[in-house]
């Protein structure tokens, strides 16, 4: 089966089977088992900066550093993602990580930060690296200067925790 493209080449958000799939886990924080993701999932909670409206999408932990309490995460769809906008207009929001909330505000990389958060995230993570690009439309030769250049194209978000929170 093809991916979707945008014009910009990205990949198409999900429709139809694809996107209710996409959002099971949504459900499953919902209900209790965030826990089950460990720390490679979090829950972000945003609002809509439109409609208002409270908003949550499930999100890949790319990086976690407990001692500067801060979450990284990526726009595999791009800057026009719908969360990576809202944050944009209103940076302080929440998450759920596991069982537990956190107070966070949502800072942006630079390009150059974004290319070596992805250096480091491919050689510990390869299958989910190589997967990831190839969703996305990148061709890659496996080199850390290739997985560099990747990660100046997507957006990164560090999500900093409010001080005085207990962090796993």
């Amino acid at each position: 089966m093809t991916t979707r493209r945008t014009t910009d080449g990205r990949p198409a958000l999900p429709a139809g089977r694809q996107r209710r799939a996409a959002r099971l886990p949504i459900g499953l924080y919902r209900i209790g088992l965030g826990p089950l993701f460990g720390k490679r999932l979090l829950l972000l909670h945003h609002q809509g900066r439109k409609s208002g409206l409270d908003r949550k999408v499930v999100l890949e932990v790319v990086a976690y550093d407990r001692a500067a309490g801060h979450w990284i995460i990526a726009s595999g769809f791009g800057p026009k993602s719908a969360w990576y906008q809202n944050l944009r207009h209103a940076s302080k929001t929440t998450i759920q990580f596991g069982r537990r909330h956190y107070a966070v505000t949502a800072h942006f990389l630079t390009e150059a930060e974004g290319g070596e958060i992805m250096a480091r995230y491919a050689p510990a993570h390869p299958r989910a690296a190589r997967r990831l690009c190839a969703f996305m439309g990148f061709d890659i030769d496996g080199s850390t200067d290739a997985y560099r250049r990747v990660g100046q194209r997507i957006p990164f978000v560090c999500l900093d925790a409010a001080p005085g929170q207990h962090l796993p």
